[in-house]
């Protein structure tokens, strides 16, 4: 596995810190985030084409928006290993 750390929540507080990695062998995002409460999950749930509720090996996370760009970078980093 090919993780490279791409960047952290900049107003962390080092214990509770959503994170962004790129997996450039994968061709992945990795990300860390806050879990979905239920009430998340559910619209989640209700407002997509696929069938079923979210499976146990998946799981929504909210991300704040000043990641942005670091999802943008990594999502770069991503798509350059793709192209290789």
């Amino acid at each position: 596995m090919s993780l490279r750390f791409v960047g952290i929540d900049p107003d962390t507080d080092h214990d509770h810190c959503p994170t962004v990695w790129a997996d450039e062998e994968a061709g992945e995002l990795v990300l860390q985030g806050w879990k979905a409460g239920p009430d998340l999950r559910m619209a989640c749930e209700s407002n997509t084409p696929a069938n079923g509720p979210i499976p146990d090996s998946e799981e929504v996370i909210r991300i704040p928006a000043r990641m942005v760009p670091m999802i943008r970078k990594a999502c770069d980093a991503v798509e350059r290993s793709a192209v290789q």
